[in-house]
């Protein structure tokens, strides 16, 4: 039966904004890893996988790889930000017991090393030869925020201030400014990367209807790859194109969706993708800083974040060099601390005050990595 798009509204309502009661709070942190002896080299990932794989993790983190070898640990859903960075903090540790001799550099972008893919799987060569860039899938690395959907009442408010916030998120948290060895002029390169590729599919969708605009946005992205026989990497279509003149499946649809990579992606729950990876101790900051901001001091968050919304490349480019995200940021980071709680508000104030106190942020205080002297 061919599918029609109350189909794919269902599977937006029912599987992408599945409600629910706020209160789990999940974090998938990607590292570049990087051998102390040979740093210039790619770490194989032969290395790491057999020692990562063999056995669980003692947090419960889930060990995943991207194309370019980097490391994502991926926490379980667990009841608040406290218990997420305490369960990853244990899996970082026993990652470096286990692999002796690596770093886990945590930074938006590669600094120093070409992007080369080291997954050899049908769907990222199919990704490559369709954004034509290895850059993305090899080079960049996040702290990836994940939280509730909300109960129905909630939901289309958490969305749109998950999307407000995305633009104070990068600029506080921008980490990216050195690529391949030479400074970008951005603060956040790994965002103007993702933003570069393809804005169909990496942009922010339209609309204060949550579910609408997720399935307008769907719908109306280009089509990256029809599985089958022999795949056919980027047909030129969009999928509600592919709907009128084919017959895709839901399983087709889903797959799509898969492939889309907007700053707030509704998988069931709400998955921040805009803020770039950050090293000991600090990517514990956003998680427990978005926690707060979206399930305890929601008001607060809208107020200091609706001046800015949509300011997506002015917050890669300029971080919180740009004053009205300063404003915004320094408000977000009041209205968390004021309710976060033990170790996790101490390193939030701490990093309030290196930071976004001074309209700064770490893109801002890097100068030259060691292994590049």
């Amino acid at each position: 039966m061919s599918l029609n798009e109350d189909d794919v509204r269902e599977h937006v309502r029912g599987v992408c904004f599945k409600k629910g009661p706020p209160g789990l709070v999940g974090a998938e942190t990607e590292w570049l890893v990087v051998d102390r002896g040979r740093p210039e080299e790619q770490v194989p990932l032969g290395r790491l996988r057999g020692p990562l794989t063999r056995r669980p993790l003692p947090g419960g983190s889930k060990v995943t790889f991207e194309p370019g070898g980097q490391l994502e640990l991926s926490s379980r859903a667990l009841p608040g930000a406290e218990a997420v960075c305490a369960a990853l903090t244990a899996d970082l540790a026993e990652v470096h017991r286990r692999v002796p001799g690596i770093e886990l550099l945590g930074s938006g972008v590669d600094p120093v090393r070409p992007a080369r893919m080291q997954l050899d799987e049908l769907r990222y060569r199919c990704m490559s030869g369709y954004f034509g860039d290895l850059t993305m899938m090899c080079s960049t690395a996040s702290v990836q925020v994940c939280l509730d959907i909300g109960t129905a009442d909630q939901a289309a408010r958490r969305w749109r201030l998950a999307h407000w916030l995305g633009p104070v998120l990068i600029a506080a948290f921008a980490n990216s400014p050195v690529w391949c060895g030479r400074r970008t002029g951005w603060r956040s390169t790994r965002q103007a990367v993702w933003a570069r590729l393809d804005p169909t599919r990496t942009g922010a969708p339209d609309g204060d209807d949550a579910e609408e605009a997720w399935t307008r946005y769907a719908l109306d992205a280009q089509v990256m790859l029809i599985r089958g026989e022999s795949w056919i990497i980027g047909p030129g279509l969009t999928f509600g194109e592919w709907m009128r003149t084919g017959e895709p499946t839901l399983d087709d649809f889903a797959y799509h969706l898969t492939t889309l990579f907007p700053p707030v992606r509704p998988q069931g729950w709400l998955e921040l993708r805009m803020i770039d990876a950050l090293p000991e101790p600090y990517w514990r900051v956003p998680v427990a800083v978005a926690a707060a901001l979206l399930d305890l001091v929601p008001d607060a968050a809208e107020t200091a974040a609706e001046p800015v919304a949509g300011r997506w490349v002015r917050a890669a480019r300029d971080g919180l060099r740009d004053p009205a995200l300063a404003k915004a940021a320094l408000a977000c980071f009041e209205a968390a601390c004021a309710v976060l709680t033990g170790p996790l508000k101490d390193l939030a104030e701490q990093y309030a005050e290196r930071y976004v106190a001074r309209g700064l942020c770490p893109a801002d205080d890097i100068e030259e990595y060691a292994w590049t002297r």
